[in-house]
């Protein structure tokens, strides 16, 4: 008798599903590419033929080009080979999904990267039932436990009004979490216009195409120092720091990531305000969607996998780490 999930098979560049002759999130180029959103370490150009989201393959065709797509509707099944394929939403980035993968009675979740907590920028996660369930262990420690993403953004609008003659310069991926960011700030009552980075423009105008309100937004470079005292400026982690932000008045340095629940990284790069604020699962959503998903192995991706190997283990499910290549510690 065959092992549950015999036909699918982890490379080092991705997940290869044998009776559709495809790849899940290759790292490199494929004839055929299933890819969960437009994050780099899961997408990338160069596929004979893509099938993902409508938003994801937008973003897709901003970030790497025009893309032989396949637009596949939350919901909707389309037929590979032998595999009946579906995208359910993973509640990470616009238009990322988990795909759902049906062979012979059995069934796979590669959830991709995902969280549970709401965001105005996507679609909440769907618990899909399974007998193999494909996760991220990005934050898969019991010390990452994130807040409550509203006090986050109080936080962040009470450090701005405390200090007008300067302003907030916050950095944030520039897809997925400086969108959300910005829909969060409107959605406690923030619709002053925000600053951006010219490397946020695309993203965002992209986001408003596919129909989320981000409310004024302006170009930061050509801005006064004057214009800009008492505002707030979005821009990429990277720029924190470099010669672009000197022409900004006095700003308070902000972060929004996971990653500044560890004070050593906000004190590596400077920063003044840590918002912890992830568009990843912490370590309660990562074992309480395993109990909701109820599958009878987990197979466990980049991040922290021994300790939810362990959890799983200690839990009588079967577990197994999977050595996938380019899954990093993104800024996410």
């Amino acid at each position: 008798m065959a092992r549950l999930g015999s036909w699918i098979e982890p490379f080092p560049e991705g997940i290869y599903v044998k009776p559709a002759d495809a790849w899940v999130d290759p790292s490199r180029p494929k004839d055929k590419a299933l890819v969960t959103h437009g994050h780099a370490d899961h997408a990338r150009g160069g596929h004979g033929a893509v099938w993902a989201t409508a938003e994801t393959l937008a973003i897709m065709d901003v970030r790497y080009g025009q893309q032989n797509a396949n637009p596949v509707a939350y919901g909707e099944s389309v037929r590979l080979g032998e595999v009946d394929i579906s995208f359910v939403p993973a509640g990470h980035v616009l238009g990322s999904a988990q795909i759902v993968l049906d062979y012979r009675g059995e069934r796979v979740v590669v959830s991709g990267d995902y969280k549970r907590r709401p965001d105005p920028t996507c679609e909440p996660f769907v618990v899909t039932p399974c007998d193999i369930f494909i996760t991220e262990a990005t934050f898969g420690l019991p010390v990452f436990r994130h807040p409550d993403t509203g006090s986050e953004i109080d936080r962040l609008l009470h450090r701005l009004h405390a200090e007008p003659e300067r302003c907030v310069l916050v950095g944030a991926y520039a897809l997925g979490k400086a969108q959300r960011v910005i829909a969060e700030l409107r959605g406690r009552g923030h619709d002053a216009p925000i600053y951006y980075h010219g490397a946020m423009e695309r993203l965002c105008r992209l986001y408003e195409s596919l129909g989320v309100e981000l409310g004024e937004l302006r170009p930061a470079t050509g801005a006064s120092k004057d214009e800009m005292r008492g505002h707030i400026v979005i821009s990429p982690p990277s720029a924190l720091n470099d010669r672009w932000s000197r022409r900004l008045p006095d700003p308070i340095t902000a972060m929004a990531s996971g990653w500044m629940r560890i004070r050593q990284r906000a004190r590596q790069r400077n920063v003044e305000l840590p918002l912890v604020i992830s568009d990843h699962s912490d370590w309660d959503e990562l074992t309480q969607t395993i109990r909701d998903v109820a599958p009878k192995e987990v197979w466990i991706t980049h991040g922290r996998e021994d300790a939810l190997m362990h959890w799983c283990m200690t839990r009588q499910i079967k577990a197994r780490e999977l050595n996938l290549v380019g899954y990093e510690d993104e800024d996410e």
